[in-house]
């Protein structure tokens, strides 16, 4: 599942929310984007 995040307060938005509306829920703000998953490195011995 996707979850977005508010630019403005950074709550997370489910996507389930933005089928109806582009906005964030509690405070209002147009700009939304998809939070990136953490990359791990792993060392080579």
């Amino acid at each position: 599942m996707v979850s977005y995040k508010c630019f403005y307060c950074g709550k997370d938005i489910k996507n389930d929310y933005l089928r109806k509306k582009v906005r964030c829920p509690y405070c209002g703000g147009k700009i939304l984007y998809k939070s990136r998953t953490k990359n791990s490195t792993v060392k080579a011995r």
